[in-house]
């Protein structure tokens, strides 16, 4: 397991990082919970970018600036509705994280910080999501990634414990 793979408790507006991960709605306008967040925190020019951009495809991710937040870049990425596992939503959810990190070595960015995508009002089981993200940056970073720092920002005991669980089943599965 790659040491650059961090979990932290808090707010993902207040990071210092080259670029914070956005779980967006299709529309990129704001939404509620970590999207809203964003969006309010990086104020009024955010969402006269995203309206220009015209949306994001589920699994897709797109950048703009930070704004009046801490992190130069936003990536924002549009996880999968959970409909019960059998319309795609792991492969989708792999995507946003695959897609993400892609477009954080494009930017040039060093350090990135993630929320937990889809867990939210998309309803994504945290196990399986946590699995998914964990194993996602694990490749990115085994593939010779020039990421120096990644963090899954959780909000909340029960999504950190998740987090925490996915992070040390994939040390022992790499271990072997």
């Amino acid at each position: 397991m790659d040491s650059r793979i961090e979990l932290t408790d808090g707010d993902i507006t207040t990071l210092l990082v080259d670029a914070i991960v956005n779980a967006a709605n299709g529309s990129l306008l704001a939404g509620g919970g970590v999207d809203g967040a964003i969006h309010r925190a990086a104020g009024l020019g955010l969402r006269e970018e995203c309206r220009r951009l015209g949306g994001c495809p589920t699994g897709e991710a797109r950048l703009t600036k930070g704004y009046n937040l801490l992190a130069a870049s936003i990536i924002h990425t549009v996880g999968p509705v959970w409909q019960g596992g059998g319309t795609n939503e792991d492969a989708l959810l792999d995507a946003c994280y695959r897609n993400s990190l892609a477009l954080a070595e494009q930017a040039g960015a060093r350090s990135i910080a993630f929320p937990a995508i889809s867990t939210g009002a998309f309803g994504f089981p945290m196990e399986r999501a946590a699995r998914l993200a964990i194993a996602a940056a694990d490749a990115h970073l085994s593939a010779g990634s020039a990421l120096e720092r990644l963090i899954f920002v959780c909000f909340g005991r029960d999504s950190y414990q998740c987090f925490s669980q996915a992070l040390a089943l994939e040390m022992v599965s790499n271990a072997s």
